[in-house]
């Protein structure tokens, strides 16, 4: 998939906001502390949010008491988080991409992603958000990414023949990685490598978790990614069908998926 067509992806979120924000993992508290400890973020700091999405990780920084600005190219996902922080004084939500936002020339302590950096475009993301930091602020990207671990049910591995049935050869199937693999790289599974002229050496950590769901729930989970997402509805609809199905049938109705959630931070250079 071309870039620029894996950005446009990004969009299809706005279609189920809703299922996106019932289904799709939060962060842990955890993360949020080492967070505030790795940048010393407090009610003073001002925080640049990048693609919001439904507010999930949003409510976290919200709860911090930081001033909040959240950019979010969905409308759906948008008047979604709005809804779930109409409460709150210190956050404003902006509909817009990140590479088109208008700062006004405004600057942030912190600049944060979660689950929404591999949406921006790289040539234009890492100046940005550089550029809009102050002296001294920090870059932090957030990511849940699914792993297994050996000997466990995993949904993929039981739904291969059904996956290769409805949408052969897709290069996408295939089982998460391992739990311990992922722990041991020395870059951020799935974050890209921070460029080094614009931002310090980074520090990253990881907070496993899980998620249960019957067949159905697994199917809606599924429905909010964008490799599905990307599927026609025509193959997509009798795929999660056939693999709810799987699930209530081999797997007593119920599955888990497993995530390593990450914290990756680094500090602005000059």
């Amino acid at each position: 998939m071309a870039e620029s067509a894996g950005r446009d992806l990004g969009r299809v979120f706005d279609e189920v906001p809703e299922l996106y924000d019932r289904v799709r993992p939060a962060y842990p508290d955890g993360l949020f502390a080492d967070l505030v400890s790795v940048t010393g973020m407090d009610a003073r700091s001002s925080v640049l949010e990048v693609g919001c999405g439904t507010g999930q990780a949003t409510r976290s920084l919200a709860a911090l008491g930081c001033q909040v600005t959240a950019v979010e190219p969905g409308a759906g996902m948008a008047a979604l988080a709005r809804r779930h922080l109409a409460a709150p004084s210190n956050v404003e939500i902006e509909i817009s991409t990140f590479e088109e936002w208008e700062d006004r020339g405004r600057r942030f302590e912190v600049v944060v992603a979660a689950s929404a950096w591999h949406w921006v475009d790289p040539a234009a993301g890492w100046r940005r958000a550089h550029d809009v930091l102050r002296p001294g602020g920090w870059l932090a990207l957030l990511g849940n990414v699914v792993v297994r671990r050996p000997g466990e049910p995993e949904v993929y591995a039981e739904t291969a023949d059904l996956h290769e049935l409805f949408s052969p050869g897709n290069p996408g199937w295939g089982d998460p990685p391992l739990e311990d693999e992922v722990r041991m790289t020395s870059e951020a599974w799935g974050l890209a490598a921070y460029p080094r002229s614009l931002f310090g050496p980074t520090v990253t950590r990881w907070y496993p978790a899980v998620q249960w769901f019957s067949g159905d729930g697994f199917a809606d989970l599924l429905r909010t990614t964008s490799l599905y997402r990307a599927l026609d509805s025509d193959v997509r609809d009798p795929l999660l069908a056939a693999i709810a199905g799987r699930i209530r049938t081999r797997m007593s109705d119920r599955a888990s998926r497993r995530y390593l959630s990450v914290l990756r931070v680094g500090q602005r250079a000059g």
